[in-house]
């Protein structure tokens, strides 16, 4: 796949004589302290928190999940849900818990805010610590400001004022990886989801809702859409080698560099436009020792040059 002359394009802007044009965030509610993690899907903003909470932040740490695809319940494989064993008994709020229905059928930044408030106001009054980990700009945004209008795109055109106070403390992580990098690593991860019988899921999916699925909340996961042509033209008995197969795995493959194209400028404005104090950890070298199959490197990699920093990080921020 070809390299995202965008997301490329961003990543000029992390040079260090780039400077943030909007001021550091000023803290209206300083009383709670909240570690957000973020990036772009694929990333590894899942592992990083679970390392951070079960190994250094036990039993105190527990994460709200940012991620607005994987807050419905359902096609936990083809919205990349992490299994229940992967979690290590740590506890998650707002995963695979809602589900539309007539009269929500969709839940919005303003429902995030209203529940992922709700979610780290328990955490803190049990005394521990919330990591609010996702890829859904809109949704750290709406829960974090300090004042949000839900009626109002902060993200939808160049020039729109982003409130710069935020409601609580916060230590943010951004694990950032190289464009080129990544889009390998995405590849090789849809790949992975079809083997783990993402096909078989949306198949079933396709089943309960028939012409309806065009209707339905989850038509916004990457991978639904895609496959809808392929089951349309009889999927369920094809080779995968079908023209409708090959043509969906590409589509999925494109869409999802695509994404991340998106989140990382997204990232990019409230680092700049909102002001927030960003805490960069670079994720490249241990992703692509992955993806060249060295599972001992890249966990090497991965601990000195991602994990531990962040240690350092929030352990610094929670003792301040």
């Amino acid at each position: 796949m070809k390299r995202l002359p965008l997301l490329a394009k961003a990543h000029r802007f992390l040079r260090p004589n780039v400077k943030p044009s909007a001021p550091p965030h000023r803290i209206r509610n300083s009383g709670a302290k909240v570690v957000v993690i973020m990036g772009p899907t694929g990333c590894g903003k899942t592992k990083l928190s679970i390392d951070l909470a079960s190994r250094f932040f036990s039993p105190r740490a527990e994460i709200v999940n940012a991620d607005k695809i994987q807050v419905y319940r359902g096609l936990d494989i083809t919205t990349n849900k992490i299994p229940f064993p992967d979690r290590r008994d740590v506890p998650h709020h707002l995963l695979g818990e809602f589900t539309p229905s007539e009269a929500r059928p969709v839940f919005t930044a303003a429902d995030f805010r209203g529940s992922g408030s709700a979610a780290i106001d328990r955490i803190v009054s049990r005394r521990g610590v919330p990591f609010v980990v996702g890829g859904s700009n809109s949704f750290l945004y709406a829960v974090l400001a300090e004042r949000f209008d839900p009626g109002v795109d902060v993200f939808g055109a160049p020039g729109t004022e982003f409130c710069t106070e935020l409601r609580y403390g916060c230590c943010f992580l951004w694990v950032d990886v190289s464009p080129a990098v990544l889009n390998r690593y995405l590849e090789r991860r849809v790949d992975e989801m079809l083997g783990m019988g993402m096909v078989e899921e949306l198949e079933n999916y396709f089943r309960r809702n028939g012409d309806r699925s065009g209707e339905c909340v989850t038509e916004m996961a990457i991978g639904v859409t895609e496959f809808r042509d392929y089951f349309r033209f009889g999927g369920g008995g094809c080779e995968k080698n079908d023209a409708h197969y090959e043509e969906a795995v590409r589509a999925i493959k494109s869409n999802t560099c695509q994404l991340a194209e998106r989140q990382l400028g997204k990232i990019l404005r409230l680092r700049d436009a909102a002001g927030w104090k960003l805490n960069r950890v670079e994720a490249t070298s241990s992703l692509s020792a992955a993806i060249a199959g060295r599972k001992t490197e890249a966990a090497a990699i991965w601990e000195k040059q991602v994990l531990q920093p962040s240690v350092k990080i929030v352990k610094k921020f929670l003792t301040e």
